[in-house]
């Protein structure tokens, strides 16, 4: 129990150097535009390109990546039951409104992570791009006000995972 109050407070602090940063109102405009890139409905959109242009095993190894990972973010969602940060710091507000009750893992992250993983494994030479690009959509989901910084390294690692376990099944 010492552990998690310590891994708690180191992220309770993080988190508050993110949501006081003094240039707040342009990261946040910006944040929720990267946030919004991870958003589900690009996903599918990006799928369905993927199909029409025949590109079936990238296309194969998002659509099980992606049924694995929202599998485990349900589960993980409803075993852990952390607090978003309004309801575990009191007088705080998020800048928008998330999707569900709980926030651990991030599942903007883990999708995020697992679509650079993914393209990065077809194309190596994406990864500079894709990489850097999952990384602000956590930190997008902290600034946001949404996501302990442990809860966005949570959904990296599970994003990052999945797609490296069905590489090594599959290909």
């Amino acid at each position: 129990m010492r552990l998690l109050e310590s891994i708690h407070q180191v992220d309770l602090s993080a988190f508050t150097w993110f949501v006081r940063h003094k240039h707040r109102d342009t990261i946040v405009k910006v944040a929720r535009i990267v946030s919004l890139s991870a958003d589900g409905p690009l996903y599918v959109a990006a799928g369905a390109l993927l199909l029409l242009t025949r590109q079936w095993e990238i296309a194969l190894l998002l659509a099980l990546g992606f049924l694995i990972e929202r599998v485990c973010y349900k589960i993980f969602k409803g075993f852990f039951k952390r607090n978003r940060p309004p309801e575990a710091i009191p007088g705080f507000k998020s800048v928008v409104e998330p999707s569900d009750k709980f926030s651990f893992p991030s599942g903007h992250t883990s999708a995020a992570f697992l679509v650079a993983c993914t393209f990065t494994y077809f194309f190596p030479i994406a990864g500079m791009l894709l990489f850097p690009w999952a990384l602000c959509v956590g930190t997008a989901r902290v600034v946001l006000g949404v996501h302990f910084p442990t809860d966005v390294l949570a959904g990296a690692i599970m994003g990052s995972g999945i797609c490296v376990l069905l590489i090594n099944y599959l290909f």
